[in-house]
């Protein structure tokens, strides 16, 4: 698994099962450590998932991912001070082609998880806090991979934001290539090449 793909893969994994509203009312720490295993070993045991059933196991992400990440603040932020520079449209296209994008990448990934294991590092927050960061390492083939994640407490549960592997965070990657995509074409120029980049891993082209 390539480095690109084993990020979407953990944040996948993380995410996949996250449906019951029982597991939502869970502690972060807890919560990240059931999930991620629970995930895990059914990527490894589904037949479809594993012959890379793109279809089947982008069903399940839509299913299970969008009612438990909070898109707009992730999108917002990797978009960073052009958001406000942004229309209501075009935020809300931003967020659309940014999770389709984010999506396709995880369900590939997904079909690539074999016998990673997860392993949670001490959990420090106040009983108070609002955000928080849970530290996990995934065990494996090769060197263990350090995986953080970034989630703030919601009247609706607690929802990822962020994910950091081997010391890059998700959104701060991409804040860097949308600045640099806006400066040279504005924000209609970055929609439009998200729209391109999305329609042609749909297509299967790279």
């Amino acid at each position: 698994m390539n480095f690109r793909g084993f990020v979407a893969a953990c944040l996948s994994g993380l995410l996949f099962v996250c449906a019951s509203a029982g597991a939502q009312q869970q502690a972060p720490d807890a919560l990240i450590e059931q999930v991620s295993k629970e995930v895990l070993e059914t990527a490894r045991n589904d037949p479809a998932i594993q012959a890379g059933d793109l279809q089947r196991i982008t069903t399940l992400v839509e299913e299970k991912i969008l009612p438990h990440v909070n898109f707009r603040r992730m999108t917002a932020s990797a978009v960073g001070r052009y958001w406000r520079q942004a229309t209501p449209e075009q935020r809300q296209r931003l967020e659309a082609e940014f999770k389709q994008l984010l999506m396709r990448t995880y369900a590939g990934a997904l079909a690539q998880v074999r016998n990673q294991q997860v392993h949670m590092k001490p959990f420090r927050a106040a009983p108070e806090d609002k955000e928080v960061i849970v530290r996990t390492e995934v065990r494996g083939q090769g060197e263990p991979v350090q995986v953080d994640y970034r989630l703030e407490k919601t009247e609706r549960g607690w929802k990822i934001y962020d994910v950091n592997v081997l010391g890059v965070w998700l959104v701060e990657n991409y804040r860097s290539s949308f600045a640099q995509e806006i400066g040279q074409v504005g924000i209609d120029g970055l929609i439009q090449k998200l729209v391109e980049r999305n329609k042609n891993a749909g297509s299967g082209q790279s």
